[in-house]
């Protein structure tokens, strides 16, 4: 056993994935631990549309909602342009006060209805903290209405007390809310898929892309560099092709959403499958075998800078400013389009296209430097 042991540790791949091992666990709590500290804390980046269609009625009304909600609010918005905002997710909720609300509030017997419109085409968790947000609305504007009608109770004369108490019911809720969710998610497992297949597609390519860098390796004597590469484009685009075919298929099959069609889900998945496979790539072709710790790196700064989690609004500004430059946060952006509905998936394919066509160019200029340079060894 003991001599076993020790010719297994002379062995370079044991000690490699030993390292391995270790550095997954060193990068990922260092950057999972740094990215999410004080999230809670950045809620307030978070935005509201408030769009009164009382007019001055309810200008008061918008006024101290403005004070009292902490998040940042845009209330000079109709509500289409409200809503085309929140469907691009520049605004994360509208908030709207229909036209006589106010005249509502000061009929006896009667309810005021606030509608609050949602769109789920994002991370759980502003589904979540917009909800919450509602109901907390809802709830201070039946205080106020229900302050107001109790003083007017109070001071009128000669009210018996039965009398009283049925009209103190009356004015307990007055306040109603509408819930209104645009591109809504039949389920958590639809949820989960922009995680589930940024996760997958990325570890999927590192894995692929170190099997054909040590393939190309064993070739390099009887190919030119330039050949091989040629090669490894074929079969990446190849690749992407088929192994996005079986995985949107999967999900079609499992019950997933489609809101833009099949066809259209397989071919933005082909996409950033194969510049994930690229970007990945690029990091072997420049370094060889260490290029796969960058990899892991990458793998983890693009899984908590996506907003395939938590919003991007909520990470500190290190990590939100360096997801707008990594694949997966364009990769989400589509999958949620393409996947719930909504626009972005023409603006995340424009960039996802920019950054494949940056990283295939710097791989074959790297290609064509190291095979410059053969010569120079050589001799």
């Amino acid at each position: 056993m003991k001599q076993a042991l020790q010719s297994l540790f002379k062995k370079p791949p044991v000690i490699i994935g030993i390292v391995t091992a270790l550095m997954f666990q060193v990068i990922f709590s260092v950057i999972w631990m740094t990215a999410y500290s004080g999230v809670n804390d950045r809620t307030n980046k978070l935005t509201i549309a408030i769009v009164n269609e009382d007019g001055e009625q309810s200008q008061k009304v918008v006024d101290a909602l403005v004070q009292s909600i902490p998040f940042q609010t845009v209330a000079d918005l109709n509500n289409s342009e409200a809503i085309d905002k929140l469907e691009h997710h520049e605004v994360h909720m509208v908030l709207e006060i229909p036209a006589g609300f106010n005249d509502l509030l000061q009929t006896a017997g009667s309810t005021a209805q606030i509608n609050y419109t949602l769109n789920e085409a994002n991370p759980v968790t502003i589904k979540s903290i917009m909800q919450g947000v509602s109901q907390s609305v809802t709830n201070t504007l039946n205080s106020q209405a229900s302050a107001q009608g109790i003083q007017a109770v109070l001071t009128a004369s000669g009210m018996p007390a039965d009398q009283a108490g049925a009209t103190t019911e009356t004015i307990t809720s007055r306040v109603e809310s509408s819930l209104i969710s645009l591109n809504q998610v039949n389920g958590m497992n639809n949820q989960m898929v922009p995680m589930m297949m940024v996760l997958a597609s990325y570890v999927g390519a590192m894995i692929m892309g170190m099997n054909v860098q040590g393939a190309i390796g064993m070739l390099t004597g009887l190919y030119s560099r330039l050949t091989l590469f040629g090669a490894r484009f074929i079969i990446n685009i190849g690749s992407a092709l088929v192994v996005s075919l079986v995985g949107s298929s999967l999900i079609v099959a499992l019950g997933g959403q489609f809101e833009q069609g099949f066809i259209a889900f397989w071919m933005f998945q082909a996409l950033f499958l194969c510049t994930f496979m690229f970007f990945s790539q690029f990091f072997l072709i420049l370094l060889g075998p260490a290029g796969s710790l960058l990899n892991i790196i990458a793998l983890s700064l693009q899984l908590v800078s996506s907003g395939a989690m938590v919003p991007r609004e909520l990470l500190n500004g290190f990590y939100s400013g360096l997801g707008q430059y990594l694949p997966a946060t364009y990769a989400v952006k589509g999958i949620l389009s393409v996947q719930l509905g909504g626009p972005g998936v023409l603006q995340a394919s424009m960039v996802l296209v920019i950054i494949f066509v940056i990283v295939l160019s710097l791989s074959i200029l790297v290609t064509l430097l190291k095979k410059a340079a053969a010569p120079v060894t050589q001799m």
